[in-house]
């Protein structure tokens, strides 16, 4: 009999590959430069996929619950090679946005099954408690993996543009070969009246009865889209600083490095801090790093960009192991689907109008801008979430 405990490390290379992505670092340029896409109209394509993702978050999330996680992580394999290889023929605005819509399918049948996977395995093996720390690792080496993809992405980029992402679909392939490696935990689930309601009381659940677990949710959300706006849009901040091309790649590698680095780190520093102070430094890394994107600037204004992505890798590891305890077995997928869905929203939403701010005042304005929203916005959520915080978990 197969043993679930290798499922772990595959995981780990799971994870790797599933973020080496070389177009990643130079993704904006090719959608500027070779498609002719604006800021507005980039991030248009990205509240696209956005909508995408919310309509298949959850449902995605319930499938895997039922059909289990191992198939819904190959089903992503699948769609995220013909995603890529759709980019290989892209011309148009919709020929983007038809690659987007693939690969936003695929990412939604990943989301929650990969994390859900893990922890039920580590149940299995009874070491659920050492979840955090193999979470930790998972998005090390997730940040890893898109390090390499992106260091010598801006030179591959000038030498042949498709180059990246014939490269991607190469990796895909052998995220492929590993997803059919996996093996199915034995789980438990629960016998229910019908599919609909079996849905609405997971979502009651985690949004009515549970307040700990809601605002667990929508504060990792509001955390989680302060760290992605500067994604799509450090690369025109850089090119507008007269960062030279060929950094890009490095750049780009140093910010994913060091979510890997914080990413590792996280599960110690919860430890040592408790999860009340690890919000209040989420709560300082953000401030600071809008401050420093919005009003210094300059060429090495894109440093500040680094606060985000520390940010980034303390809360992942931290925040999802707060989901996760209060997650049943029988819904975990789909739970923390729901997670995936709100920040999905909260892009959908906030979005496109970030971009038409960018593209009007200038990229350095639209992260002056935000610096404010998010003082406006993250203290009464952090105050919510420590007042639902379990007692238990207060001071751990």
């Amino acid at each position: 009999m197969k043993t679930t405990r290798s499922n772990i490390t595959k995981l780990y290379a799971f994870s790797f590959l599933q973020m080496t992505l070389f177009p990643m670092a130079i993704i904006t340029l090719f959608w500027k430069d070779r498609i002719g896409l604006s800021l507005t109209q980039i991030l248009l394509l990205q509240g696209i996929l956005s909508v995408v993702m919310v309509v298949m978050e959850y449902p995605s999330g319930y499938i895997s619950d039922r059909i289990g996680y191992r198939v819904s992580l190959t089903l992503a394999a699948l769609l995220g090679m013909v995603g890529w290889a759709v980019y290989t023929v892209a011309a148009t605005f919709a020929h983007v946005m038809v690659a987007e819509i693939l690969l936003g399918i695929s990412l939604a049948f990943i989301s929650g099954s990969d994390s859900a996977l893990l922890y039920e395995t580590l149940k299995q093996e009874g070491a659920e408690l050492q979840y955090a720390r193999h979470q930790g690792r998972m998005s090390g080496y997730g940040q890893a993996g898109e390090a390499v993809g992106a260091i010598f992405a801006g030179v591959i980029y000038a030498y042949a543009p498709l180059l990246p992402f014939f490269l991607q679909i190469g990796v895909w392939f052998l995220v492929l070969l590993v997803t059919r490696s996996m093996v199915e935990p034995t789980r438990e689930i629960v016998v229910h009246a019908g599919h609909l309601t079996e849905a609405l009381r997971t979502a009651r659940y985690a949004f009515v009865e549970n307040k700990g677990l809601r605002y667990t949710i929508i504060l990792n959300s509001v955390l989680g889209i302060a760290s992605f706006y500067p994604v799509w849009l450090i690369q025109p901040y850089m090119q507008h600083a007269g960062v030279p091309v060929t950094w890009f790649g490095p750049i780009w590698s140093g910010a994913n490095l060091t979510v890997a680095i914080f990413s590792l780190a996280s599960h110690r520093a919860g430890r040592y801090l408790g999860d009340r102070s690890m919000v209040l430094l989420f709560l300082i890394l953000v401030g600071v790093g809008y401050f420093g994107l919005g009003l210094i600037g300059g060429l090495w204004g894109f440093l500040f960009y680094y606060l985000l992505t520390s940010m980034r890798g303390l809360r992942g590891p931290m925040m999802l192991s707060l989901t996760q305890k209060e997650c049943p077995s029988a819904n975990r997928a789909g739970i923390l689907s729901l997670q995936s869905f709100c920040f999905r929203l909260l892009f959908v939403c906030t979005g496109p109008l970030v971009g038409m701010l960018a593209d009007w005042g200038g990229v350095r304005e639209a992260f002056h801008f935000l610096l404010y929203a998010f003082l406006i916005v993250l203290p009464p959520l952090v105050w919510l979430f420590f007042r639902n915080l379990p007692k238990g978990r207060q001071e751990v």
